[in-house]
């Protein structure tokens, strides 16, 4: 896949007139394709996502327990909240002792697990009164087989030749059940599910599941059907999955970097190259209909639970390439434990609480690095998101393992320089003419920028500096 990436990338770059990065030449910035149609709420222009995994998050794993710890997240910085699925989890087939909260048996009730739907009512009024926007896990590819829909409706779900309902194919999800999307009275079930939790809860959107195994014109739909609601205050809707262009035509304004997260992988186990970086951006800047974006990452559920901890993943480079994600083009996220530097491999199908420690000298620097990111994201608007935030410039440097860049917008820009891997670099980055004074992020220190300048980085050494006191 990674192949197939840089290739496209390269090709595109061609097509644009631009100088391949194998060649050394800086890259002039590139124009992205058609704009979306999708709706972008406002406040999506900065934001920063929270993942919360409502079971695993407290030993109550209640909603009620979760609520303590908005104060605390609130002051970080964090403005969005994503609950993985809080719906009833199907019996049927279980996996495990808990079962997958992607086994939805009902997609208009709260699991009792984690309180009641008062509760959940409850806590997005909260949320919302603390600066918080709430947007909730959808699966809309399957159910749980014992899902009501599955009795009342079978021919909602795709059938094997002996009428029996199938999980989806090529997947090893046999806990849940495979929608059928012929079928017009699913789709409209499906999004009046979705509605009530507009209208009857009050979230602000979708991250939803799965969501190039759903037919595109199902998301449209279900996207104009939901801003039809509050057409002043459209949903956020994010998909998770990358390579299906056209779900970012009108649906979707946001998706997964997959592709990123995979170059970090690569870093953090010592095969990353600055190259397949750099083409990863500027697919990117050629690619994305103007105003969507990835929603870029080190973790989630899915790579804690099932790829290894952070320090498996990474080892000592955590630091180095979370701050990549809040400096690239993108939407950060910060997964649950994270902020704490958790290094906690969390089972997906039990409860398994998240290993806090707040008071550890740990916990207590890793919260101020990710409040520091988060307010370098929040105070640049070179760093905003999608059409509000300013392109990808590669600065060029003769190390294979630094990464150099800058991010501009009107009279606000940010540069970035990382070592992304665990040797010291020695390099020489051209920056380009500049000679204006910035703020260094780690000290809050003046440093005039420009021109041809030479480092020696430590082991995922990083800085960042911009025109906006941290």
């Amino acid at each position: 896949m990674k192949s197939k990436m840089i290739a496209l990338a390269l090709s595109c770059a061609l097509a644009l007139g631009l100088t391949p990065l194998a060649s050394g030449s800086a890259i002039a910035a590139a124009t992205p394709v058609a704009a979306s149609a999708a709706a972008t709420p406002s406040w999506a222009q900065n934001a920063v996502i929270y993942e919360v995994n409502v079971r695993d998050f407290t030993a109550e794993g209640t909603f009620k327990s979760f609520a303590n710890s908005l104060p605390r997240l609130r002051a970080m910085g964090v403005n969005v909240l994503w609950f993985m699925p809080i719906y009833p989890i199907g019996q049927t087939n279980r996996k495990g002792t808990m079962g997958s909260p992607y086994s939805v048996a009902n997609y208009t009730a709260v699991n009792p697990d984690l309180g009641t739907s008062a509760d959940f009512k409850n806590l997005v009024t909260l949320a919302h009164s603390n600066g918080f926007k709430v947007i909730l896990d959808w699966v809309a590819n399957h159910s749980a087989f014992d899902n009501p829909w599955a009795s009342a409706h079978k021919d909602w779900y795709n059938q094997d030749s002996n009428g029996n309902i199938i999980w989806p194919a090529g997947t090893d999800w046999n806990d849940v059940a495979d929608l059928n999307y012929d079928k017009p009275a699913m789709r409209t079930a499906m999004i009046n599910a979705m509605k009530s939790w507009i209208t009857d809860y009050g979230v602000d959107g979708f991250r939803c599941d799965a969501a190039g195994m759903v037919p595109t014109d199902f998301w449209n739909q279900a996207a104009t059907a939901l801003r039809a609601i509050d057409p002043k205050n459209p949903p956020f809707m994010l998909a998770e999955t990358q390579d299906v262009p056209d779900l970012l035509d009108s649906a979707f304004v946001a998706d997964y970097g997959w592709h990123l997260k995979d170059i970090l992988y690569a870093f953090g186990n010592g095969s990353g190259l600055k190259g397949d970086f750099n083409m990863n951006q500027l697919g990117n800047l050629s690619s994305y209909p103007k105003g969507t974006y990835p929603m870029v990452f080190i973790t989630n559920h899915d790579e804690n639970s099932w790829t290894g901890s952070l320090s498996k993943m990474y080892g000592g480079g955590v630091h180095a390439l979370a701050a990549l994600t809040f400096t690239v083009p993108g939407m950060p996220l910060i997964y649950d434990g994270q902020e704490v530097g958790s290094n906690k491999q969390l089972q997906f199908f039990e409860k398994d609480l998240i290993d806090w420690n707040l008071n550890s000298a740990t916990a207590k620097s890793n919260i101020a690095f990710y409040t520091r990111l988060i307010s370098l994201k929040h105070k640049n608007p070179a760093l905003f998101n999608g059409a509000a935030g300013g392109p990808f410039a590669m600065a060029k440097n003769d190390s294979t393992k630094v990464l150099s860049f800058s991010r501009t917008k009107g009279t606000n820009r940010v540069y970035a320089l990382i070592n992304a891997s665990n040797l010291s670099q020695t390099t020489t980055v051209q920056w380009g003419k500049d000679g204006k004074s910035y703020y260094r992020l780690t000290d809050g220190k003046r440093v005039v920028m420009g021109g041809t300048v030479k480092y020696t980085l430590k082991p995922w050494q990083y800085q960042v500096w911009s025109t906006v006191a941290p």
